[in-house]
């Protein structure tokens, strides 16, 4: 286990016990959150362990960029002495949180309304694709509800739906179950009580798309796809620099638009009376995008960089996901945490984005090999080496091949 020298018993969740039967992005992002806030996260995982593991592709960094500082366990919770396991776990926790198809839960004998008999303080968090209604038996996908929620519309050109190029639904339905837990937890200490907590694809897509809904009911018509939009503001777009950069700049306001054309000398843009208001420049915004263009143009990407930050107007680079290893703000402080991957690649990956007080939410634990703490934690639940052996023997639980380098996930 890797340590930082940071005291876990000063981090906001120290002491929450949450127990992890989850799988893939909208799960484990959820637990990964709480345990980067403290939290202690055991994962549950079937004796081969879960399968992102052994992704390829699109996925094949899910599960290291998604599990650190949790421990594993490998069981088979389909049998009865690993339900037992659960049970045992769970009598102990504070937080359960699952992502497996409907019903599924209920059917192992682990859903609500049974481990709440067990523990009646249990926060049992229910990552799903729908919430309760006509759909909630469906199966669903990040892609599937962005498709169904009006966000891949959004996102392609007219005819070309197009996912988000990230995880972005799994990430926030997981994202809104930390926040459905953490207000659960603080409800309990006035009730005394846990209680069912869901969170859904489906509903965090129509939440993320609800500007688009809104922007129909101001207008009266239905918004475009996004790369067709028509702009609240006058600049809000990529443009092309004298070495053939492209660089993102968006004069949203007016001290944006004063600024921009004093630097410029566009005087007569300053005294155009149909170009006083940022409504009314949005409005003329075929006119503007030329001249301003020209002058982007003109200018190398660092000449321009460097002179929009002077005048403090938004612009970015377009950035590649390998950018970010070495930017150097993301490298400031502790932004970035050394992860060990399954290839034995120890590499920088974001932090929890979040400042907060004097708390420093670093890694305290490298992503476990499947089945890593198997023993630890069923000695911690009241078992016996005995009992731990005989469970082994009988392949009910999987421990760690002890071969294998911390981190590695066999």
């Amino acid at each position: 286990m890797a340590q930082t020298g940071l005291n876990v018993n000063k981090l906001p969740l120290s002491g929450i016990r949450v127990v992890e039967m989850a799988h893939t992005v909208m799960g484990p992002s959820c637990t990964m959150v709480l345990a980067d806030l403290g939290a202690e996260v055991v994962k549950i995982e079937p004796l081969e362990g879960e399968r992102t593991r052994n992704n390829v592709g699109f996925g094949s960094g899910l599960f290291p960029v998604f599990n650190r500082n949790k421990r594993s366990i490998c069981a088979d919770i389909k049998t009865e002495a690993g339900k037992t396991l659960v049970f045992k776990l769970v009598a102990k926790a504070d937080v359960l949180v699952e992502n497996f198809a409907y019903g599924t839960m209920a059917r192992l004998g682990c859903g609500y309304e049974a481990l709440a008999k067990i523990n009646p303080r249990l926060i049992y968090c229910s990552l799903k694709g729908f919430l309760s209604g006509p759909y909630e038996k469906r199966p669903a996908l990040d892609e599937v509800v962005q498709f169904m929620g009006g966000l891949a519309y959004m996102t392609g050109p007219t005819g070309q739906p197009l996912r988000a190029g990230a995880s972005v639904v799994d990430l926030m339905g997981g994202m809104f179950g930390v926040v459905g837990i953490l207000a659960a937890l603080r409800e309990r200490e006035q009730t005394g009580r846990g209680q069912l907590v869901q969170s859904a694809l489906f509903e965090s897509t129509a939440y993320m798309v609800g500007q688009h809904m809104g922007g129909q009911i101001a207008t009266g018509k239905e918004p475009p796809p996004m790369p067709e939009k028509q702009s609240s503001w006058a600049i809000y777009e990529t443009f092309t620099t004298s070495d053939d950069k492209v660089i993102f700049i968006g004069i949203t306001s007016d001290n944006h638009w004063r600024s921009f054309c004093t630097e410029f000398k566009l005087p007569h843009l300053l005294e155009d009376p149909k170009l006083k208001t940022n409504p009314q420049r949005a409005l003329e915004h075929d006119r503007l995008l030329p001249i301003v263009a020209q002058i982007v143009r003109a200018r190398t990407f660092y000449a321009m960089a460097a002179k929009l930050e002077e005048l403090n107007i938004p612009f970015a680079p377009l950035a590649k996901p390998g950018d970010l290893f070495n930017d150097p703000h993301l490298n400031h402080g502790k932004r970035m945490l050394e992860t060990l991957f399954p290839n034995g690649v120890l590499a920088r990956l974001p932090a929890l984005p979040l400042e907060m007080g004097q708390h420093e939410f670093d890694i305290r634990s490298q992503p476990p090999r499947k089945g890593e703490h198997t023993c630890e934690v069923l000695e911690e639940a009241g078992y016996s080496p005995e009992q731990i052996h005989e469970l082994i023997e009988k392949g009910t639980v999987k421990v760690a091949d002890v071969g294998a380098a911390n981190g590695m996930t066999d």
